[in-house]
């Protein structure tokens, strides 16, 4: 075994010094590799390919034959790192400085793959391998399009025969300190782009145009109000906001023949994608007909646009699963972690149709911020939480 593997501060900064910003995999998938092979796990590469999209390169590793199977997710690829002359250390360059490691990536999410990796290699140098099978799903386009990454890679060692019983992504989860909280569930995403379509004419002359920039508000306005829900069991209400309104008229005296606004909504599970949508345009089209910005006008005339691929909201019911998780963060920090489903989609979403799936990693205070960093006893405490969770899994699993 490499004494470098069960050092997470060193697997974080040989991870850091790989300028792997989606789409290029900058070393950091060779770079781990040369960290598991050592101890024992078989490493593959899987190149994913879209038309029109920049290939992907991702890892799969896999120690053991038998069940029970706990697969570790997570992503090699950062964000830009924006201003390179407002980093108080070099972006790459993993300085250790105030008790703080520096680096793109260093909680978002290569600090909790450097301590997952060590935590195994401790497992393992104290007790052997896993009793079961134990893989590291590791992609390298969570941060871009997430479309050459996790969603193909899973499909691709699906179709090999690979079948797992419960998944660790290690994104960071702590909103201020390690021990705050446990993803159990995300919320669904869904994204929009409303047309609407009016009548050019002259700003003195109202009556022989027809204003698209009253017709957007009255459907912004519909969509934003009244709220979805009041928020479930597990999850907040659902929240739609209005990102954009676009009318590219630069004339104070043109009415605008059209406006485009776009909006996102986050939904709990109240809803689906598809009944979330069918809300949507159900409050559009009574909007359409509210004659109160239009007095006397025919319904509004619009259209909508839905993004591609919306996220589907998920909660994780896997007792095991989260009970191990939530006793080693307790027996570790003395702390009871939230079982929370905030925040954002991560590519849990997508490891949800496969098996149970929680999340848990560092604190994210200063993920894609110039000058990320992380606390260097914050990787320690984080080995010692995924080693104390390996144990108790893999112990509960057979039990």
């Amino acid at each position: 075994m490499s004494m470098t593997s069960a050092d997470p501060i060193a697997n974080l900064a040989t991870l850091i010094r790989c300028p792997s910003v989606t789409p290029a995999e900058g070393g950091a998938l060779t770079a781990l590799a040369a960290m598991l092979e050592p101890l024992g796990f078989t490493v593959e590469r899987m190149t994913a390919r879209e038309p029109g999209m920049p290939d992907i390169e991702n890892l799969y590793a896999r120690i053991g034959t038998e069940g029970p199977h706990l697969m570790f997710a997570g992503h090699t690829d950062v964000v830009p790192v924006g201003n390179e002359a407002a980093w108080t250390h070099a972006p790459f360059g993993a300085e250790i400085a105030g008790g703080e490691m520096f680096g793109r990536g260093a909680v978002d999410m290569k600090g909790g793959i450097a301590c997952f990796v060590a935590a195994v290699a401790r497992q393992i140098a104290k007790n052997g391998p896993p009793k079961g099978s134990l893989s590291f799903l590791i992609t390298g386009d969570e941060e871009g399009p997430a479309v050459n990454g996790t969603i193909k890679l899973l499909q691709w060692a699906a179709e090999r025969g690979e079948r797992w019983d419960a998944c660790l992504v290690g994104e960071p989860t702590n909103p201020d300190q390690l021990g705050d909280m446990i993803k159990i569930g995300r919320r669904g995403s869904v994204s929009g782009t409303i047309t609407v379509q009016g009548v050019q004419g002259h700003a003195a002359y109202p009556h022989l145009a027809d204003n698209a920039v009253r017709g957007v508000i009255a459907l912004t306005d519909a969509l934003m109000h009244p709220p979805f829900d009041a928020g479930t069991e597990n999850f907040q209400p659902s929240n739609l906001e209005v990102t954009t309104i676009d009318v590219g008229n630069p004339a104070t005296n043109v009415v605008p023949a059209q406006a485009v606004a776009r909006f996102n909504i986050r939904f709990n599970d109240i809803w689906t994608a598809e009944t979330v949508m069918a809300e949507i345009v159900r409050r559009l089209d009574a909007a359409a007909r509210d004659e109160r910005l239009r007095p006397g006008r025919p319904p509004l005339r619009y259209d909508i646009a839905w993004a591609e691929r919306p996220s589907h909201v998920f909660l994780t019911r896997n007792d095991r699963l989260i009970a191990s998780l939530s006793g080693a963060v307790e027996a570790v920090t003395g702390r009871a972690p939230k079982l929370s489903t905030t925040g954002g989609t991560s590519d849990a979403r997508f490891i949800k149709d496969y098996c149970p799936v929680v999340e848990f990693g560092l604190v994210g205070q200063t993920m894609h911020m110039v000058d990320e960093r992380v606390a260097i006893a914050d990787l320690e405490t984080l080995t010692v939480i995924y080693e104390t969770f390996l144990q108790r899994w893999f112990g509960d699993a057979r039990a």
